[in-house]
């Protein structure tokens, strides 16, 4: 058998630096279904997310894609550069300047904005960030700011998390 290595880690609060921007290496395109599924999950009764005739009617000319939808696709973009080892602790300046519709293709980019040792948890630190979204043609569609607490690369849990393979 060959030797076994590990696959990508995700950072740990020593690795952040502010002013570091990472880029969220693959594309996610939003399909009709996930925007109806979602919307239909969250109980969000407004037409523009799932009646085609209702939003060909607006000034869009299309259903939107539920903005809080965008929000969770975005901030899971990030999660392998970001939080991959640390958990949310809010988020902040939600903005949404251009509308996502379906079959849109969303992109992110996350900048660290500081960091700071937890006050709490000496195992953890802080890391401010932003995380911006954009659509296939470039267009800022989802900006906002982020709280993660993120572990100490001495102190993280379960990195060797893996079952012992029965011969």
């Amino acid at each position: 058998m060959g030797e076994i290595r590990s696959g990508w880690e995700g950072r740990f609060f020593e690795d952040f630096r502010a002013g570091d921007i990472y880029r969220c290496r693959y594309g996610r395109t939003v399909t009709e279904a996930d925007n109806i599924q979602f919307t239909l999950l969250t109980n969000n009764t407004n037409q523009i997310h799932f009646n085609r005739d209702y939003g060909e009617r607006s000034e869009f000319g299309s259903t939107l894609v539920n903005s809080v939808l965008t929000l969770a696709i975005v901030t899971g973009m990030g999660v392998a550069d970001v939080s991959e080892h640390g958990f949310a602790l809010g988020w902040d300046k939600i903005e949404l300047p251009n509308p996502v519709l379906p079959g849109d293709t969303l992109y992110s980019e996350t900048e660290v904005l500081q960091t700071r040792e937890s006050r709490s948890r000496a195992t953890q630190g802080v890391v401010e960030i932003e995380t911006r979204g954009y659509n296939q043609r470039g267009e800022l569609v989802i900006r906002f700011q982020r709280s993660v607490m993120v572990y100490k690369r001495a102190h993280a849990p379960g990195l060797d998390i893996f079952p012992e393979p029965l011969s």
